[in-house]
């Protein structure tokens, strides 16, 4: 019988999805004399981002965190400044995007990307840093009017990009993603390995939820088409902002109507079903390697584990 709803490790706060303690304040952003007064307050604070990475130090008690400076002292930039939130001490943080992170006296310090950081800043440091490279993606990626094609300039503190040649307004893009654990009658789950992936690298399933389809039926498909294997109910677990470049991961256990796997060979190379003892054998011969701790993947095998996976 499952009892991934119940068990201790469902307690446990997904990276990325923990209360970050930062109020977005969505009805500042069109607030210019705000936005300015917030920028030039002592308090303010401000990090850079380029290229998804951002600097951050380990403290000497032993935390790492987030390299933010007063505003006076940040790079100067206009176009690329993003208002972020404010905290409940009315702290406010800004992220500015640049070609380059800044270099720094500090040797201590190193530049690092949400898949190192992710798992060693704290929950605020951590929805500031994905919130911003959420945002730097976007604006990359996002230059030009989808309507008439002409260059598009920044509003909104980051949060709109408009179109002054036909008046367009153009909003941050997110693309639901489904991801799930799939058991059998006999509680085994099934993993696959994705074609580029290493050797004995095993994880959940998961794919894009298409135009004019629920969650469920983005499921059941592509199960089905990435194993073969036919799936009956489905229970939403949680969800987990991945910014790589711009999903939201919609984690679910599934319950499998049927057992034989035909992999389509194109994404996923390899499927398996594991029972825990199973999983276990593999993990200790070294055969299989969990996913990234701080993909919610890993947190879906967890929950019907019953344990924490090994760190790969």
């Amino acid at each position: 019988m499952t009892t991934w709803t119940n068990h201790h490790t469902a307690d446990r706060p997904i990276t990325f999805s923990a209360p970050s303690g930062i109020d977005r304040s969505a009805h500042h952003r069109l607030d210019e004399a705000w936005l300015a007064a917030a920028w030039s307050h002592p308090t303010t604070r401000v990090f850079v981002v380029s290229g998804g990475q951002a600097l951050i130090d380990d403290t000497p008690d032993g935390r790492t965190e987030l390299i933010m400076t007063p505003s006076f002292e940040a790079p100067l930039t206009e176009a690329h400044r993003y208002y972020l939130g404010t905290d409940d001490e009315g702290v406010s943080y800004f992220a500015l995007q640049k070609d380059a992170l800044p270099g720094r006296m500090d040797q201590s310090a190193r530049p690092a990307g949400l898949r190192e950081a992710g798992l060693l800043l704290s929950p605020r440091d951590a929805g500031l840093l994905v919130h911003a490279v959420a945002l730097e993606n976007w604006q990359r990626l996002h230059r030009f009017c989808s309507r008439c094609g002409e260059r598009t300039v920044i509003a909104a503190a980051g949060h709109i990009r408009r179109c002054p040649a036909c008046g367009a307004e153009h909003y941050p893009r997110t693309d639901p993603a489904v991801i799930m654990l799939v058991t059998d009658e006999e509680d085994r789950a099934l993993l696959g390995r994705q074609v580029h992936w290493p050797e004995g690298r095993f994880s959940t399933l998961a794919g894009f939820v298409e135009p004019g389809e629920s969650i469920e039926q983005s499921v059941a498909r592509e199960v089905f088409e990435e194993a073969g294997v036919v799936v009956g109910d489905v229970e939403y677990i949680a969800s987990q902002p991945w910014p790589f470049p711009s999903s939201l991961m919609l984690g679910f256990m599934a319950r499998a109507t049927s057992s034989e796997i035909q992999v389509d060979g194109e994404e996923i190379e390899e499927a398996r079903w594991f029972s825990r003892e199973d999983l276990r054998a593999a993990f200790e011969a070294g055969e299989v390697l969990p996913p990234y701790g701080i993909s919610i993947a890993a947190r879906l095998i967890e929950l019907w584990y019953g344990k924490p996976l090994p760190k790969p």
